[in-house]
C-alpha cells in the first residue's frame, strides 16, 4: 500500500478562519499542525516516526481496519509528548531496543489503535505521561505488551494484550497505571508483572489467561489492588507475591492452575475478598515467612486437583480465614513450624480427603465458630510445641474429630463431633490437650480415646451413642500418671470425675483389671483395681501366675486353649533346645477376630506378660495402636509413623486395633497399603523383637487377610473371640458388684439373664463392656432408689433388684 497524503485542518481562533491542507507526509503535516488542529490521515503505508509534540488530533480516515500503518524500518513508530489525540492506527514496529508506541509526557488519548510489533514493548509509557488508552490491541511477539514505568501512569479501558514475549503488562520504577476491562493472555511472562518501590497497578474487571508463567507477579514493595479479575490457564502460579509485595483482590476468581494459585512469600500481604480460588494443582494459599500475612475474608477456595492442603502457612507466616469455606480438596489447612499460625473464624470445611486441620513443628491453629465436615481426619496436633484453641467448631461424619500426639497440646473448647468411624477424640504417643465442654455422638468407636499414658485434661465433656465406649483410656505412663478427668459423662455410665464436696483433686484416670478395662469406672468410696503400667515389673511374674489369671476370665474356654498350645509349643521348643535338640520354629504373631469388648486387649496384654516370662521377650509390655497411628496423609510419612510405632513395641506386643483400616474396600490411593508393606517388611526384619497382633472383627479380618497374603503369612493362627452368652455376661456383672461391695437381691439374677437374652447385638453391642455398662445403670438406679429413704440399712446400700435394671433399648 503506497503512502496516501495527509489533511490537516488548521482550526484558527475563530470559525471563520478555519481552513485546511494537505501534505504529502506525516512528518510534514505535524510540522504545520498547531494545538487543536485535526490531521486526517489517507489510507496507506506511511515509513515515518512520528513525533506528536502538540495537542492535536491525529485521524486515521475510516475503511478497512489497518488501512493507516505506521511502519517504519527502525526506531520508534509513533511518540506522543503532549495531550494529543491519536486514533484508528495501524502501528508496526521492527526494533527490538525500543517501543513501538512511546508516551513520555501530558495526557493524550489513544483509541483504536492496532499495534503488530516485534519492539520492546507495544506500549511503553514514562515520566509525566498519563494517557487514556481506549479500545487497543497489543500484539507483541518479542517483548512487553504493556509498560507503565520511571513514574508513568495513565488509564487503560477495554484494551487486549493478544500476545506478548514477555509480561502482558510491566509496571516498574514508580509506574502507576489503571486497567479497566481489559483482558491480557498469550503472554510468555507474567500477565501483570508489578516490581520496585512505589510502583502500583489498580485492575478493574479485567481477565488474565493462558500465560507462560504466573497471572500476577507483585514483588519488590510494589503494592496492587484487582477487582471482579478473572485468572485461569496459566503454567506457574495463578497470583505470586515476594518481598514485600502488597496485593489486595476483591471479588476475584483464581481457577484452573498447576501450581499455586496464590503465593506469598518475604513479608508479602494480601487481602482477599469475596474472591473464588478453585482447581488448583498445589496449594490454593501457599504463605511463607516470618511476615507473610493473608487475610482472607468470605472466600471460597475449593477443587484441589493434586494432593497438597488447600492452605499451607509455614516458616513463621500468618493466614486469617473469616467467613471462607474450604471444601473438595485433600487437605484444607496445614500449618507448620515455629511461629506460623493461621486464625480462622465462622468458616466451613467440608469434603477434604485427608485432614481438615493439620498443625505441626511448633505451630498454632486458632479455630472459632467453625464447621468441619466429610473429612478423613477433623483437626490434627501433631508434634511438641504445636497447639493452639478449637472453641465452639463441629466435627461432622470424620474418621477422627481430634487427634493429639507426640507432646502437642491444644485447648479444645465446646467442640462436638458427630458421627466418627473411629473416635470422636484421639490422644496418643505423648500428646496432652485440654479438654473443656466436648461432646461426641454417634461414634462408631470410642468417644474419647486416650493412649499411652497421656496426660490430657477433660472437663465437663460428654459422649452419646458411641458403639466402642465412651471413654477409653489406656495405662498410665511410665511415672504411673495419665489423663485428668473432671464433671464427665456419657449415656454409658455414670458420672465420671465428679469429686465430692471437700475432697481431694480427681486422679489420673487410668485402666482397669479384667474384661472391662479401657474404660474408666466410676469414682466412689472403694478405689477399682488397676492393673500394672505397660513398663515391665521389677520382676516377670512366672508364666503360671499369668496363665492363672488368663484362666480367671469370664468364658473364653477357646481362646484359653489356643494360647495354653501356644505357651506350650515355645516352652518345650525353649527346652529343646537347651537340651541340644532342634526346636520347631513357631510364629508367635497372632491374629484376634471377634466383637468389641470380648477381651482382645486383655488377652493381647497377657499373652505378652507370658512371653516375658518364658523368656521370648525382654519385657512383655503393649503398645496399642489404631490405623491413626500408622497412616500419615503424605508419601513417606506412613514409613515413619509405622516404625515409630513398631520400635516403641520392642521387647513386647504391638497391638494393632481394627487392623483392616489399613485395608479398606474402596483404598484408591489410600496410605494403608505402604504402612502394610513397611509392618511385613519389620516382623520378617526383627521377628524376635516385637510380637505383633492384629485384631477387628471377623469378617473384616477375613477379607484383611485375604487380600493382603503376604500379612497373612506372617501369623501363626487366628484365635476367636466368640461373644459372650447371657450366662458369661451374668458373671461378669456378678464380677463387678463384688468388687464394688454390691450384691445381688432376689430375682436379679435371673432378671439380668432375660436382660441380656432380650438386649439386640447390633454395631453398638459391647460384650463385657455392655455388661459392665449395665451394672454401672443398675447403681446409678440403686442410688435414685435408695437416696429416698432416710435412713437406708447396711442391706438396702448393697443390693441390686430386678426395678434397678436399665430399660431395655
Amino acid at each position: 500500500m503506497a503512502q496516501g497524503t495527509v489533511q490537516v485542518t488548521h482550526t484558527g481562533t475563530s470559525r471563520w478562519r478555519r481552513r485546511t491542507g494537505e501534505y504529502a507526509s506525516l512528518t510534514a503535516a505535524l510540522e504545520a499542525a498547531a494545538d487543536g488542529d485535526i490531521l486526517t490521515v489517507a489510507p496507506g503505508t506511511y515509513r515515518e516516526n512520528l513525533v506528536v509534540d502538540r495537542a492535536v488530533t491525529l485521524l486515521g480516515q475510516e475503511g478497512a481496519a489497518g488501512s493507516v500503518r505506521i511502519a517504519p524500518p527502525e526506531g520508534v513508530p509513533l511518540a506522543v509528548r503532549a495531550s494529543a489525540q491519536v486514533q484508528g492506527l495501524h502501528i508496526e514496529g521492527q526494533d527490538a531496543a525500543v517501543p513501538a508506541v512511546l508516551v513520555e509526557d501530558g495526557t493524550p488519548e489513544l483509541t483504536g489503535l492496532r499495534i503488530v510489533t516485534r519492539s520492546a514493548a507495544g506500549i511503553e509509557v514514562r515520566a509525566g505521561g498519563r494517557p487514556t488508552v481506549r479500545a487497543c490491541t497489543v500484539d507483541n511477539p518479542a517483548g512487553v505488551g504493556i509498560a507503565v514505568v520511571d513514574g508513568g501512569g495513565g488509564i487503560f479501558e477495554e484494551c487486549e494484550v493478544i500476545a506478548a514475549g514477555q509480561s502482558g503488562v510491566a509496571v516498574r520504577g514508580g509506574g502507576r497505571p489503571r486497567l479497566d476491562r481489559c483482558r491480557v493472555h498469550h503472554a510468555a511472562g507474567a500477565g501483570l508483572s508489578v516490581t520496585g518501590d512505589h510502583s502500583s497497578l489498580e485492575a478493574l474487571g479485567c481477565e488474565i489467561y493462558e500465560i507462560n508463567g504466573s497471572g500476577v507477579q507483585i514483588a519488590s514493595r510494589a503494592t496492587a489492588a484487582l477487582t471482579d479479575c478473572a485468572v485461569h490457564r496459566v503454567t506457574g502460579n495463578g497470583v505470586t507475591l515476594d518481598t514485600d509485595a502488597v496485593l489486595t483482590l476483591a471479588d476475584c476468581r483464581v481457577h484452573d492452575v498447576p501450581e499455586n494459585a496464590v503465593d506469598l512469600r518475604s513479608r508479602s500481604v494480601l487481602t482477599l475478598t469475596r474472591s473464588e480460588v478453585a482447581r488448583f494443582g498445589r496449594n490454593g494459599l501457599s504463605v511463607w515467612d516470618p511476615g507473610t500475612r493473608v487475610d482472607a475474608h468470605r472466600c471460597e477456595i475449593h477443587d484441589g486437583t493434586g494432593d497438597y492442603p488447600a492452605v499451607w502457612v509455614s516458616d513463621g507466616a500468618t493466614a486469617v480465614l473469616e467467613g471462607c469455606r474450604v471444601h473438595d480438596v485433600p487437605d484444607a489447612l496445614c500449618v507448620l513450624d515455629r511461629g506460623s499460625r493461621a486464625d480462622v473464624v465462622d468458616s466451613d470445611l467440608s469434603q477434604v480427603r485427608n485432614i481438615a486441620v493439620s498443625v505441626s513443628g511448633g505451630a498454632t491453629a486458632e479455630l472459632d465458630d467453625c464447621r468441619i465436615s466429610g473429612a478423613g481426619r477433623g483437626a490434627w496436633f501433631r508434634d511438641h510445641g504445636s497447639g493452639g484453641t478449637l472453641a465452639n467448631c463441629t466435627i461432622d461424619a470424620a474418621q477422627t474429630g481430634v487427634i493429639v500426639t507426640k507432646g502437642a497440646d491444644p485447648l479444645i473448647r465446646r467442640t462436638t463431633v458427630t458421627s466418627p468411624t473411629e473416635a470422636g477424640f484421639y490422644v496418643s504417643a505423648g500428646g496432652r490437650g485440654t479438654f473443656e465442654g466436648c461432646r461426641v455422638t454417634g461414634s462408631e468407636g470410642y468417644g474419647f480415646h486416650i493412649i499411652d499414658g497421656c496426660r490430657s485434661a477433660l472437663r465437663k465433656c460428654r459422649t452419646e451413642r458411641c458403639a466402642r465406649g465412651g471413654f477409653e483410656f489406656a495405662q498410665g505412663g511410665a511415672d504411673g500418671e495419665g489423663a485428668v478427668v473432671e464433671e464427665c459423662s456419657s449415656d454409658e455410665s455414670t458420672q465420671l470425675g465428679s469429686p465430692a464436696p471437700g475432697a481431694a483433686p480427681p486422679a489420673p484416670a487410668t485402666q482397669t483389671v479384667g474384661l472391662l478395662g479401657g474404660v474408666p469406672s466410676p469414682r466412689s468410696t472403694t478405689p477399682a483395681a488397676t492393673e500394672a503400667a505397660p513398663e515391665p515389673a521389677p520382676e516377670t511374674r512366672p508364666a503360671d501366675t499369668v496363665l492363672a489369671d488368663l484362666d480367671a476370665l469370664v468364658g473364653l474356654a477357646s481362646v484359653k486353649r489356643e494360647v495354653r498350645a501356644l505357651t506350650d509349643m515355645i516352652e518345650v521348643g525353649r527346652r529343646r533346645q537347651e537340651a541340644g535338640l532342634k526346636a520347631a520354629s513357631v510364629r508367635r504373631h497372632l491374629v484376634f477376630t471377634g466383637s468389641p469388648g470380648t477381651g482382645k486387649t486383655t488377652v493381647a496384654r497377657l499373652y505378652g506378660e507370658i512371653l516375658a516370662a518364658l523368656g521370648v521377650l525382654d519385657r512383655g509390655h503393649l503398645v496399642e495402636v489404631s490405623r491413626v497411628d500408622l497412616v500419615g496423609e503424605h508419601i513417606g510419612s506412613t514409613a515413619i509413623r509405622t516404625q515409630e510405632a513398631f520400635d516403641r513395641a520392642r521387647g513386647g506386643v504391638l497391638f494393632i486395633d481394627e487392623a483392616y483400616a489399613l485395608s479398606p474396600e474402596d483404598s484408591g490411593r489410600d496410605f494403608g497399603r505402604e504402612a502394610i508393606d513397611t509392618l511385613v517388611k519389620l516382623m520378617e526384619d526383627h521377628r524376635e523383637a516385637v510380637v505383633v497382633i492384629v485384631a477387628g472383627y471377623t469378617a473384616e479380618m477375613e477379607r484383611f487377610l485375604s487380600v493382603n497374603p503376604g500379612v497373612a503369612s506372617r501369623f501363626s493362627r487366628t484365635i476367636t473371640f466368640s461373644d459372650y452368652d447371657p450366662d458369661e455376661l451374668l458373671r461378669i456383672v456378678e464380677q463387678q458388684a463384688d468388687e464394688h461391695e454390691y450384691r445381688l437381691g432376689p430375682g436379679t439374677g435371673e432378671a439380668l439373664l432375660k436382660y441380656f437374652t432380650a438386649l439386640p447385638k447390633g454395631p453398638a453391642f459391647g460384650n463385657g463392656r455392655t455388661a459392665r455398662q449395665t451394672f454401672e445403670a443398675m447403681v446409678e438406679r440403686h442410688a435414685g432408689r435408695v437416696a429416698q429413704l432416710s435412713a437406708p440399712s447396711t442391706e438396702e446400700l448393697t443390693l441390686l433388684y430386678p426395678e434397678d435394671l436399665p430399660v431395655l433399648p
